[in-house]
């Protein structure tokens, strides 16, 4: 991407400290001439709406009088959010602060806006006001995830500081849409990156038993994988050059892989100080559903101190 052009993210904010440190991983990664805009988000809390309606005069004020305070409230985590972003060296007219009321619920408004605006990305914070632990609680960021299609989206949990990436590949187109995905943002920036396959080892589908029996196989199987991921490595390494990445920022490693993928692309980013994982939402399985224990769920669970890019 011609480093003249702008790139655009959407960073949702709650006014927690988690979302405020999010902020610190857009300026770890971009320096100011890299033009990327940013448009902070918040969306305006609102009581039940059995509480709303049919008051009288002097409920009508007080409720009035609470969404005053909610305005300012906006306001001063605005403030607070484009001054962690302005001492990170972003250009003031790069920063747009939006706030609104909540129409249908907040993950979704938030995922219509970055619609409406046509964003690059999405940054979301893993945990919010809230404090929950739990990501698959039903907490408005899983939904995002879960739910969101319009735009990948990077979710970060806690202090990033690390620019090193790691980017998931497999065999799936899913897989180099993630790898495009990578070279639109990180082009014209300083983050070396890793290519990384974990091969899937037979026995992920069937019991250590039955190969045993058919050792025959297991070979078979390993040749046949080498066979196909050779060539979607060096196919996606030539789409990070063409996007504007240097030879020398670019790794490619493949490892014999454990029972679990996700633990071995964590294992691999925490042992290669990786700041960042790249994904993509479904891979070889092409499983739809985002919650039935894939790899890119399993890698968000235990990505604390990482961003994770997930790319559908």
């Amino acid at each position: 991407m011609p480093l003249d052009s702008t790139r655009m993210v959407v960073a949702a904010v709650d006014g927690s400290e988690d979302a405020l440190e999010a902020l610190l991983y857009l300026g770890l990664l971009y320096r100011p001439e890299l033009n990327l805009e940013v448009q902070l988000l918040y969306i305006l809390p609102s009581l039940p709406p059995i509480l709303v309606a049919d008051q009288d005069r002097q409920s009508k004020m007080r409720l009035l009088d609470i969404e005053g305070k909610n305005v300012l409230m906006a306001e001063r985590i605005m403030t607070e959010a484009k001054g962690i972003l302005l001492q990170e060296g972003f250009p003031e007219d790069s920063i747009k602060g939006v706030y609104r009321k909540k129409q249908i619920g907040i993950a979704r408004d938030i995922c219509t806006f970055v619609k409406d605006k046509g964003a690059d990305a999405l940054l979301i914070t893993k945990r919010g006001r809230s404090r929950l632990e739990a990501f698959l609680s039903g907490e408005i960021s899983s939904k995002i995830v879960a739910y969101c299609h319009t735009c990948p989206i990077w979710v970060v949990e806690g202090a990033v500081e690390s620019q090193r990436v790691l980017i998931g590949v497999d065999s799936s187109e899913n897989s180099l849409r993630a790898v495009k995905h990578a070279g639109l943002m990180l082009s014209g920036t300083h983050c070396k990156i890793t290519l990384f396959h974990s091969k899937r080892q037979l026995r992920r589908f069937i019991p250590q038993e039955v190969i045993e029996a058919a050792p025959e196989f297991e070979e078979l199987w390993k040749n046949k994988a080498e066979e196909q991921i050779g060539p979607q490595m060096k196919k996606a390494k030539q789409i990070l050059l063409e996007a504007g990445l240097r030879e020398d920022q670019i790794t490619t490693k493949t490892v014999d892989g454990s029972r679990s993928a996700a633990s071995d692309i964590l294992k691999e980013a925490r042992t290669s100080d990786c700041g960042t994982i790249i994904l993509g939402r479904r891979g070889v399985s092409g499983v739809r559903e985002f919650f039935l224990g894939s790899v890119t769920r399993k890698v968000i669970q235990g990505g604390g101190g990482l961003a994770v890019w997930v790319v559908h």
